[in-house]
């Protein structure tokens, strides 16, 4: 914590103190309060600011991390509402610039500081103009508002450094700030610094699990559903004829299949239809006393987006079924044309027991 933001939650505290009817010394006492406690009082004044104002407060960081790229570091958040921020204070710093005053007095402006210099105008599009207005976010764990600029606008501010260094329109004291843009420019991807803040900050399990719920939400119905046949008839006997067995000559209801059917099933279906979704359809299908599922998978799943994604994968898994002579070759062929959904830290665990 700075000292200028040990000063506003000592005041605040203070003030907090003195409305309490501790006016003479609030100052002392605010001083013995324990940090987490003048968080929590600069938080709760800040609420009560806007509320008073009747307005909105802004969105709380609900992760924050330091972004190192090279020696650069940068202090950044993912708010809760989904945006990736980097600290105006902090994006300054690291280019190079003291403002740290002007980020105080203008940090809510319509641009960023460091974009609000005359002669770079001409190279600021409204698409830029809009994208890089500051973000105004309560911390984390409390303390002073803070400033932010949405991630994905970083590259972009760096591109008006560099092509009003290429005019030559930059003053001498503005050269070391293109200088840093470039090094910036360089350790950014115009498309990767929003993964960047969300393994800076830890965001990303969070967004895996909650990419994951979104899934399984479309995916998985809330009861099972009465069979009704889904897989048709040519899956299996390409099947069979890719595996060498004998296809038996009998009706569907007296067809044995051999075991090994229910695994292949899962490799080339239910592992490549959608991440989680095999796991949660046997987790939610209850087992007889030896242990073996009651119902079919496909029964757990939707009928408005699970169903037609599962009738549209046997599709083209038939239709490679058919294209291959072997069965190594049809699963070079779908591990390239509908490879298995890579695992996300959410469920790397163990299948469930059998």
């Amino acid at each position: 914590m700075t000292d200028e933001n040990s000063f506003s939650l000592t005041s605040e505290a203070a003030k907090e103190l003195s409305q309490l009817g501790a006016s003479k010394g609030g100052d002392a006492r605010a001083q013995k309060l324990s940090p987490e406690r003048r968080s929590e009082i600069a938080r709760a004044a800040v609420e009560a600011r806007w509320a008073k104002a009747g307005k909105k407060p802004p969105p709380k960081a609900t992760h924050e991390g330091t972004l190192r790229i090279g020696d650069i570091a940068i202090q950044c958040a993912v708010l809760e509402d989904g945006s990736r921020v980097i600290s105006q204070r902090g994006f300054a710093r690291a280019m190079g610039a003291s403002t740290p005053t002007a980020i105080n007095r203008r940090g809510a402006g319509k641009l960023p500081v460091l974009l609000t210099a005359k002669n770079l105008y001409p190279f600021i599009d409204d698409d830029l103009e809009e994208s890089a207005k500051p973000v105004i976010y309560r911390p984390e764990q409390g303390g002073a508002t803070g400033y932010g600029i949405r991630a994905e606008a970083i590259p972009k501010i760096c591109d008006v450094w560099l092509k009003a260094r290429d005019q030559g329109v930059l003053r001498h004291n503005q050269v070391h700030l293109a200088k840093s843009a470039d090094i910036l420019i360089r350790g950014l991807a115009h498309v990767g610094i929003v993964a960047l803040v969300d393994e800076a900050t830890g965001y990303q399990d969070d967004r895996d699990k909650l990419a994951l719920a979104k899934i399984l939400e479309k995916f998985i119905a809330k009861e099972l559903r009465p069979y009704a046949k889904r897989f048709p008839t040519d899956f299996y006997k390409e099947m069979f004829r890719l595996r060498n067995w004998k296809w038996p000559d009998l009706p569907a209801e007296q067809r044995r299949r051999p075991i090994l059917v229910g695994n292949l099933t899962d490799n080339i279906v239910y592992d490549r239809l959608a991440p989680g979704v095999k796991r949660k359809l046997k987790e939610m299908i209850p087992r007889d006393e030896t242990g073996r599922l009651t119902k079919k998978l496909f029964q757990g799943l939707t009928g408005d987006v699970g169903d037609p994604k599962l009738k549209e994968h046997l599709g083209a898994v038939v239709a490679l079924m058919k294209a291959a002579d072997t069965w190594p070759q049809f699963i070079t062929m779908i591990d390239r044309a509908l490879p298995k959904h890579k695992p996300l830290p959410l469920f790397d665990l163990p299948e469930p027991k059998q």
